[in-house]
């Protein structure tokens, strides 16, 4: 009998909870749709979904909008999880759900994958092979989108990358809890969280957005989007900032949203 190949990759907490990730799959489905639209078929696969499917479903849900018959298959190590999700799975045409890892066992290359909170658990290079491990499963116009969040979602950073490596990050928060845009640093990616020190571009870009929080201030009498929204717009005039749509805009900035190319923090 043929042995049963073990999955690639360590098995995470698993905290998940409804709505958790409804800012980047926002953001996916507005920004995204050339890889989701591009294809009859587009698979997309959630990676690291965690002890429950809740999450899992929203995406299907939220990218059924964008394309009718998008197939959303959730992968996990663990295999209580995964049968958590085979357990609704039915209820949904085109979603289900299987065992595995970094390795992605799928019938054919992804559209799209979204793997959150699955690498806060591995050292910087070890997030950088995982990367490059899943980018090189992407269809050719695919993208992989992989940050992480909070216990409730109200603070996020997330990369989107393609096979020639990342094109952007993304800053959201929830801005009536948001102190000042450094704290979202604690979100950063593992390729990114170690750098977060004077002299890094990170560093540089997070220091220049609290001072264009501060200069914001006033703002606020306006309610706290419009405070975010002057500070993206100061921050703009010294760091890329994309300001046109799908990425960039009052639109998605009153969102809570900020996306900048990846060379701006690397």
């Amino acid at each position: 009998m043929a042995r049963t190949r073990k999955p690639e990759g360590e098995i995470t907490r698993g905290t998940t909870a409804p709505n958790r990730l409804r800012r980047v799959d926002r953001w996916i489905a507005a920004t995204q749709t050339g890889p989701l639209r591009g294809a009859a078929r587009p698979l997309v696969v959630d990676l690291g979904y965690g002890a429950s499917p809740v999450t899992t479903v929203e995406l299907y849900t939220r990218l059924r909008a964008v394309h009718p018959r998008v197939e959303i298959v959730g992968i996990e190590i663990e295999p209580e999880r995964v049968a958590a999700g085979q357990a609704v799975a039915g209820a949904y045409e085109g979603l289900s759900f299987r065992r595995g890892g970094f390795e992605l066992p799928v019938d054919r290359p992804p559209a799209l994958v979204r793997a959150f909170n699955v690498l806060r658990q591995y050292d910087e290079d070890a997030a950088w092979r995982a990367w490059d491990g899943l980018r090189s499963r992407l269809a050719p116009d695919g993208v992989l989108v992989e940050g992480t969040c909070g216990e409730i979602g109200r603070r996020a950073v997330w990369v989107a990358l393609g096979a020639e490596g990342p094109r952007t990050i993304t800053f959201a928060a929830h801005l009536p809890t948001l102190g000042a845009p450094s704290d979202l640093a604690e979100r950063l990616p593992k390729t990114l969280i170690h750098r977060n020190v004077p002299g890094e571009r990170v560093h540089g870009l997070l220091a220049e957005f609290d001072r264009c929080w501060a200069v914001a201030a006033p703002h606020t009498a306006f309610g706290p989007r419009a405070r975010w929204v002057e500070a993206v717009s100061l921050l703009a005039r010294t760091h890329p900032v994309l300001t046109r749509p799908p990425y960039g805009g009052r639109s998605r900035w009153r969102l809570g949203e900020v996306t900048l190319p990846w060379t701006a923090v690397h």
